[in-house]
């Protein structure tokens, strides 16, 4: 532990807390199961104690993000032992464009800055999982890890939990101590599993399905109908709860995947055109209302777009 610390001050500002036990970077080996088929993509290489971990490993590639070039001669001799099966990637992990990386990743293994943690996984969702990749496994702080896995009905649910579990399955594999870790961090960390079925990938860089979200969680005391009519006053929410089976005095918390999907596909009829209100109009004149499949056609639908892309 002692040899990756010294000559080194941690930035507090990059959120560098380094992992030093080797039980649970085991464990993160065992649980990411890498085989010959994969190219691995990690954030935050640190001090390269995953890192190296990871170049060894049966995968065939692996691309390493690390914003800190103060930290390049821990990492150097990884580069040299792998010339032909690893690449470190110099900047910012919010900034990287992931689509570009050749091979494309099929897992991202990491130990992401906590900091930046939400932010990171929408960009690596916008820009992934059309791609190719599928499994990620991150050392997240507790609490994230609590939000994203967040069931229906619950305080902690949010945005980014809401698409994922569209998209696939996200679960808590372990917790992991603080003392796992240098400097000690004063939050335990969560080793967050996420696995994608294929389903509802571009829903993380849809404009009109952030936008909802963001809306609907804005003030999460208010009721969703009164959040949703302060960011869409033109939209007939009324309409809209009434046929997607949701209570007018429903929070944006209690909603499940099903039903956010619904009132996406709900808003998308009305903004077809510049204008919502005036879409609306134009249907009303020709005594016509948007026609809205209820929630589990979508997720049949979505299952076969899903089928039609792996073809």
């Amino acid at each position: 532990m002692g040899r990756e610390q010294k000559g080194f001050k941690n930035k507090k500002s990059l959120g560098q807390n380094f992992l030093v036990d080797r039980n649970i970077l085991r464990h993160i080996l065992e649980q990411a199961d890498l085989s010959v088929d994969d190219t691995v993509l990690e954030i935050g290489a640190g001090q390269g104690v995953l890192t190296r971990e990871l170049a060894a490993s049966p995968c065939s590639f692996v691309f390493s993000v690390e914003i800190d070039e103060g930290l390049s001669e821990y990492l150097r001799d990884i580069t040299l032992l792998y010339p032909n099966t690893f690449s470190l990637l110099w900047g910012d992990a919010l900034a990287v464009d992931y689509s570009s990386l050749s091979p494309v990743p099929t897992k991202v293994v990491a130990n992401i800055p906590y900091n930046i943690t939400t932010p990171l996984l929408w960009r690596l969702l916008e820009q992934l999982p059309e791609a190719g990749t599928g499994y990620f496994l991150l050392m997240v702080q507790k609490e994230a890890a609590e939000r994203i896995t967040a069931p229906p009905g619950t305080k902690e649910r949010y945005p980014l939990g809401i698409t994922l579990e569209l998209m696939g399955k996200a679960r808590s594999v372990r917790t992991v101590h603080p003392q796992s870790f240098r400097p000690v961090p004063a939050v335990e960390s969560s080793l967050l599993e996420i696995r994608l079925s294929g389903m509802h990938a571009t829903l993380p860089k849809d404009s009109l399905w952030r936008n909802l979200l963001r809306s609907s969680f804005a003030q999460r005391r208010k009721k969703l109908s009164n959040n949703l009519r302060g960011f869409y006053p033109s939209v007939s929410w009324s309409e809209a709860f009434e046929r997607t089976e949701i209570h007018e005095n429903a929070r944006a918390e209690e909603l499940t995947g099903e039903q956010w999907l619904a009132l996406w596909f709900f808003l998308k009829t009305f903004e077809k055109k510049a204008s919502p209100r005036s879409e609306r109009e134009e249907a009303k004149k020709e005594g016509k209302r948007p026609t809205l499949p209820c929630p589990s056609k979508l997720c049949r639908a979505g299952k076969q777009e899903s089928s039609s892309r792996g073809s």
